[in-house]
């Protein structure tokens, strides 16, 4: 690498180290994934933690109490306002800050690995083993790693670095020797085992329980058992917190969807009482006129009237006064006027034969009719329905 950018990536991490919080700029969220996917613990935004926030978990895949937090939302929001706040107490006192070396040797997989190197790698492997019963722990690392690199495809052997890394309490570099003998041998008890212990040492609890109860599965012994009674509990905790949060967003977003319904419903009301005149009688001149009319009628929960009339007509000249008055002392009612000479697709749909006739409709539906000049029928049926709008 050019030794300019080694210089200013040096600078970088320099800068990272006196203040932390620089990665939590939105810029910089691909190299912060990066850290987390090796294991780092990113220290929290101190922007975050004096304000007050909307009800987020971090998702970074750390199963840590201060990664379930359920933070109090803003008191002014009215999509947040049904949240609570809510914090896990888990038993993390043996939780360990990751480890950040460099990533182990793992050798390479296409060599063809013969007789000879199979041997080499036993022997090495041995010689770990007496590193390890005389507490020389990194000494068995080196012994393990020589007989990796000769049998690079060997599930066990890198199950077995990851052991001892385990031991050395460097659960980073123990998971990436788990899942490597994992990918080389899907049925790995100890990987899955390995990998679930360290997932413990980190406080990645749900992981954690995950892995170990593959492996108890796979081939159960005592030692498992013994790290799930400490899993487990805190891996429930975290359930249990996840589906309370889950259960509360639910909720927010039911009622966040049922303000939008009653919103739309609002809107459509003022919609169709712009299409309405109170206290005036409406002259209809087409279908599609009466149509939007009586639509408008019932988003609003009104009575409408229909009232069918021509020029030529005496009787009708006789009740339009009353008519028109009564519009003006209804003026909560829709009063429609229609001439069935120029709206004959209206008066051929109703079936009108004679003139005045009167239709009530409520919500699309005729309930009654008075036919002919009869004011007082008319009056009496029109304080009956409209006075009860």
């Amino acid at each position: 690498m050019d030794a300019a950018k080694v210089a200013e990536l040096k600078e970088f991490v320099s800068k990272i180290k006196s203040n932390p919080s620089i990665l939590h700029n939105p810029s910089l969220a691909f190299f912060k994934s990066y850290l987390q996917s090796l294991g780092a613990q990113i220290p929290q935004d101190p922007k975050m933690a004096s304000g007050v926030l909307g009800l987020d978990i971090v998702q970074d895949n750390s199963d840590t109490k201060e990664d379930f937090d359920v933070k109090r939302s803003d008191p002014v929001s009215d999509d947040d306002d049904d949240i609570v706040e809510s914090d896990i107490e888990l038993d993390d006192a043996d939780v360990l800050e990751p480890d950040n070396d460099p990533p182990q040797k793992m050798g390479d997989p296409s060599v063809e690995v013969t007789e000879e190197m199979q041997d080499a790698a036993q022997l090495a492997k041995s010689k770990a083993m007496d590193a390890i019963s005389e507490g020389k722990l990194d000494e068995a690392i080196d012994h393990v790693t020589e007989a990796i690199m000769l049998n690079p495809t060997s599930a066990i052997l890198k199950a077995s670095r990851a052991s001892i890394f385990v031991k050395l309490n460097k659960p980073n570099a123990a998971i990436r020797d788990a899942n490597a003998a994992i990918e080389i041998n899907p049925d790995s008890a100890k990987g899955y085992k390995i990998r679930g212990t360290a997932k413990a040492m980190l406080g990645h609890w749900e992981e954690a329980a995950c892995d170990l109860h593959v492996a108890s599965k796979l081939d159960y012994d005592e030692e498992i058992g013994l790290v799930l009674k400490k899993v487990e509990p805190n891996a429930r905790k975290i359930e249990e917190h996840r589906k309370r949060y889950q259960r509360l967003h639910k909720e927010r977003e039911m009622k966040k969807a049922e303000r939008e319904k009653q919103r739309q419903a609002e809107a459509r009301k003022r919609d169709a009482l712009s299409a309405l005149k109170d206290g005036e009688v409406i002259g209809i001149h087409a279908a599609s006129e009466l149509e939007t009319k009586l639509n408008a009628a019932s988003r609003t929960s009104r009575l409408a009237i229909l009232y069918f009339t021509a020029t030529w007509c005496g009787p009708c000249r006789f009740i339009s006064p009353l008519y028109t008055s009564l519009a003006e002392k209804y003026p909560k009612a829709v009063f429609l006027k229609i001439d069935i000479d120029a709206a004959r697709d209206v008066a051929a749909s109703w079936n009108i034969s004679s003139v005045p006739a009167f239709f009530f409709v409520r919500n699309g539906k005729e309930i009654d009719k008075v036919v002919g000049a009869d004011k007082a029928a008319l009056e009496r049926k029109i304080a009956q329905y409209a006075g009860s709008s």
